[in-house]
């Protein structure tokens, strides 16, 4: 039960720190977590489209819109063409926002990192497959709406 409080201490304060770069940058909460959604997407070298965002955030055609709209209005997201298939609209992260991100995150980042090269290499095996398992766990409890 320790490694679940401190899970949940971890989302908490994850939480509160997301809020504040919300805040500070007039971004509502669903904007950050859709600008995270999309540099992760991004970083795997899957094509973003809005259709995507929107089932990641559990939000409807009308609320993506809306939601793309006012991170495109803040210079946050583009939409582009897709090169192959041109009736295809793809987000791109603006540079700018993920500077953004960087400045106030990157610090937190840098002392993750930190934290995590205390670890040898089984050790840093260990908490991968731990992480891995809770987001897998969270995911598929959040995904089943019987439970």
């Amino acid at each position: 039960m320790r490694a679940v409080h401190l899970l949940r201490g971890i989302t908490v304060e994850l939480d509160r720190l997301g809020g504040r770069f919300a805040v500070e940058n007039g971004l509502h909460p669903t904007d950050l977590r859709a600008l995270i959604a999309l540099l992760d997407v991004a970083r795997a070298g899957v094509p973003a489209t809005p259709g995507r965002l929107g089932a990641e955030l559990g939000l409807n055609s009308a609320g993506t819109t809306a939601l793309v709209d006012r991170l495109e209005r803040a210079g946050h997201v583009r939409r582009v063409r897709d090169a192959a298939d041109r009736r295809r609209v793809l987000l791109e992260v603006d540079d700018r926002a993920v500077a953004l991100g960087q400045g106030f995150f990157g610090p937190l980042i840098d002392e993750v990192v930190s934290v995590v090269d205390q670890f040898d290499d089984a050790g840093r095996d260990a908490v991968e497959r731990f992480l891995t398992g809770v987001r897998d766990a969270v995911a598929a409890r959040g995904a089943d709406s019987s439970r």
